[in-house]
């Protein structure tokens, strides 16, 4: 596209790259001269009203604006999409000038009424200097548009490379975010764009009418301001769009101008949908995904630095990272950041840079002050290069009644949102921690999952619980998206559980739920959920059902009490549970393959497990005799009566165990079913072989018995079974086969046929194996 118009001294357009601190400093400076009265940006005029928060103290960049659809579509999808600014965007600059100088602000981009009207899509390429738009939190790029509009996505690598760079990041950083205080450099990158947008390939049908739209609302908002009376107006915009925006300011005779009659007919009839617009805030890790509005950078916190610190920017760099260092208690002297500087320095001067980047930094930081160690340079990559730092917003933005009560729960817990992850460990008999547990579990029930529960928290007690914070601006969206559940979080939650109750279709479900419910404390909600498990559970037969949602309400149970909840309809549901599984689970467990058996015997364990924890001693021994009733039933699988065999011996209900063992490892039996027996008898473990000398014989000796071919059969389903043991177990057992062997050899009977056993063998091929083996064993020759 040729742009030939005359130019109209009453504008300026400043072509920014997003998100870039050379360009927020030199746009600041221009604004500076150029005083205008009314400032144009690229984003959202929605937000036109809201703008003035920028000015309030509590607004702590890096902040977004959101815009979402205000009422349901017609698919019940609610579209969001953000536009982050950073400390060093050039568009917060712009901002914060113009509120500074009483100078309004308007944002000229196509509406998010329009943008979001339409099922959302990547525009980005996510790199520097391209201006994709606005998109969804988590919309993925398009590899195949990316290929076909290479230049259009990425101007400044096409640039780059006609300098001669191989990285369009670092020639950016060398002519524009180094720079200083030279000359502006937005004539010269209109002008490069200019030409970049005359060769540039042609985009994607659908691509092209989406910057065309936009494109043409922004010449049509520059009009409507030279309209109002306006006599100095300037443009901020992605350094993209600027000669498409000059090309509104010419007259119908000059040639590439686009009159005011063609960009209405482009408007027209544009889909429109009904949005709202916030502010909320933003974190560093965010801006450096390619996800969202504006181009990824690799670096927010290097920006930051170098934004934040014009003077002296290596050295402060270098000292902050020794002291991030020094912190974790890593040796780094002044000595080492003296060097440090020096060696960027150098590297800087040999690659012909005008100032050490953020490559050179970072390779004198891993040589000199970690001393090549990579983990302590990550620790630095993740703590200042990225910077996860997250943003504020004041409380007089506007927010959804969710949001606020949130705000306020935050606030009276003493939770504050952060983008590290924290680790809290919760004391459920403290009132407070008690009430922050039932935030973050209503919080979940929200799917706003701000915490995520530790799964060894209640292994220290009933009365802990261990969560890792971790704030994401998503969150913001999935709480708008929440609000239509209630105004508060409780009420929310409350309601959100008795829709999945109406709507949930598998038992399990529903006892997970009610787990929830109690966990939040939900008392309003769990008499409903209750009322629908108790008719699921009456109406469903399948024994393996009933069994995979007795633990989570045993769970409820035992732990619902140190919540002070009410569990009576609970205990109710669960005393049902126990006796129709004990009458269900002898057929359930005739008859069946081996897959089945190994589902059921993970049934069996968690019921085991979960009556055990709830201690009732009816239920315990009701269960007990249905074992000791189904593991002489002719027919069970060998997994099955192996594992039944091990439970009832754990619990003192069984003797002779030896002997069952000896019939099932037995000459009768096929090797596969003894293996299958020997699985399951050790499925909760092999501390039983350490102390019984009579299994672990048995063991021994039916491992020893089997035929080179069943051995090799048999032999995967053995090492599962050993590898699930603990190293120590292990350990322990080969110590006791040992001194099984050595106490075989001593207590030979004289009847024993003794070295005749070895008779035929050929020593030289004998020797490696036999030496292997007792190495394997712990063997030496000084061994008895």
């Amino acid at each position: 596209m040729t742009v030939a118009v005359e130019p109209d001294e009453r504008v300026r357009i400043f072509g920014i790259r997003h998100h870039g601190p050379g360009s927020a400093r030199a746009l600041r400076k221009a604004l500076e001269d150029f005083k205008p009265e009314v400032i144009l940006i690229e984003g959202p005029p929605e937000a036109d009203p809201i703008v003035a928060l920028a000015a309030d103290p509590g607004m702590v960049p890096p902040v977004a604006l959101l815009a979402y659809v205000s009422a349901e579509g017609e698919h019940g999808d609610r579209r969001a999409a953000f536009w982050p600014f950073a400390e060093f965007s050039p568009e917060w600059q712009a901002i914060r000038h113009a509120l500074a100088a009483g100078v309004p602000v308007r944002f000229c981009d196509l509406p998010a009424a329009h943008q979001l009207a339409e099922p959302p899509d990547d525009h980005s390429g996510g790199v520097p200097g391209a201006d994709p738009g606005p998109a969804g939190p988590e919309t993925p790029g398009r590899e195949d548009a990316e290929a076909l509009e290479q230049v259009r996505l990425d101007p400044l690598g096409t640039l780059a490379e006609a300098a001669g760079y191989d990285d369009a990041e670092r020639w950016w950083d060398d002519v524009v975010e180094h720079r200083g205080d030279g000359p502006a450099p937005f004539e010269a990158i209109a002008e490069a764009m200019t030409t970049l947008r005359e060769h540039a390939p042609p985009m994607p049908e659908g691509h092209a009418l989406r910057e065309e739209r936009r494109e043409a609302y922004m010449r049509k908002t520059l009009r409507r301001a030279l309209k109002d009376g306006f006599e100095r107006v300037a443009v901020v915009c992605g350094a993209w769009h600027v000669p498409a925006i000059a090309a509104g300011l010419g007259s119908a005779r000059d040639q590439g101008a686009v009159t005011a009659t063609g960009d209405d007919r482009t408007l027209r009839g544009l889909p429109k949908t009904r949005v709202a617009l916030t502010w909320v805030p933003w974190t560093h890790g965010r801006l450096a995904g390619r996800s969202g509005y504006g181009a990824g950078v690799r670096s927010p916190g290097w920006y930051h630095h170098l934004f934040s610190e014009p003077d002296r920017p290596i050295e402060r760099w270098l000292t902050e990272a020794a002291r991030v260092l020094r912190d974790e208690d890593l040796p780094v002297s002044s000595a080492h950041v003296i060097e440090a500087v020096r060696l960027a320095d150098a590297l800087a001067a040999l690659r012909g840079r005008p100032l050490a980047g953020l490559d050179e930094v970072t390779e004198a930081t891993l040589a000199v002050l970690c001393e090549g160690a990579e983990l302590p340079a990550q620790l630095i990559q993740r703590r200042m290069v990225v910077g996860e730092r997250l943003g504020a917003v004041p409380d007089s933005t506007p927010m959804v009644p969710l949001q606020h009560d949130l705000r306020a729960e935050q606030r009276r817990l003493r939770l504050r949102p952060s983008a590290l992850e924290k680790e809290h460990d919760l004391d459920l008999r403290k009132p407070t921690d008690l009430d922050r547990s039932r935030l973050l579990h209503r919080l979940r029930l929200l799917e706003v999952p701000w915490g995520e529960p530790a799964e060894s928290g209640r292994g220290k007690g009933t009365f802990r619980e261990t969560w890792t914070l971790l704030w994401r601006p998503v969150f913001d969206v999935e709480l708008i998206e929440a609000s239509a559940w209630g105004t508060t979080v409780r009420g929310a939650a409350s309601a959100k559980a008795r829709s999945a109750a109406a709507g949930a279709e598998a038992l399990t479900d529903l006892t997970s739920l009610a787990e929830r419910c109690l966990l939040a404390d939900l008392d309003d909600a769990l008499p409903d959920v209750m009322r629908t498990l108790a008719d699921r559970a009456a109406a469903d037969t399948a024994v393996a059902h009933l069994m995979a949602a007795l633990p989570a309400l045993v769970r409820t149970l035992r732990y619902g009490d140190v919540r002070g909840t009410s569990t009576g309809p609970l205990r109710t549901v669960v005393d049902g549970l126990v006796v129709r599984v004990c009458v269900g689970l002898p057929p359930a467990a005739s008859g069946i393959d081996d897959d089945a058996a190994r589902t059921l015997l993970d049934r069996v364990d968690e019921v085991h497990d979960a009556l055990a924890l709830l201690d009732d001693a009816e239920h315990l021994a009701r269960w007990r005799d249905t074992l000791a009733g189904l593991i002489d039933r002719p027919g069970l699988h060998g997994l099955i009566e192996g594992r039944l065999t091990r439970l009832l011996l754990d619990a003192g209900r069984l003797e002779r165990v030896a002997d069952r063992m000896a019939r099932a490892v037995s000459v009768g039996e096929s090797p596969a079913r003894a293996a299958a027996w020997i699985e399951g008898f050790l499925a909760g473990g092999g501390l039983v072989l350490v102390h019984d000398d009579a299994l672990l014989r048995l063991v021994d000796g039916w491992i020893a018995g089997l035929s080179p071919e069943w051995f090799t059969d048999v032999l995967p389903l053995l090492r599962r079974t050993f590898a699930e043991f603990e190293a120590p177990e292990r350990r322990s057992i080969g110590e006791r086969v040992r001194h099984l062997g050595s106490g075989d050899r001593a207590g030979r009977a004289p009847e024993d046929p003794g070295d005749d056993d070895w008779a035929g063998l050929d020593a030289a091929r004998v020797g490696p194996a036999g030496q292997t083996i007792m190495e394997i064993l712990g063997w030496s020759p000084s061994s008895p």
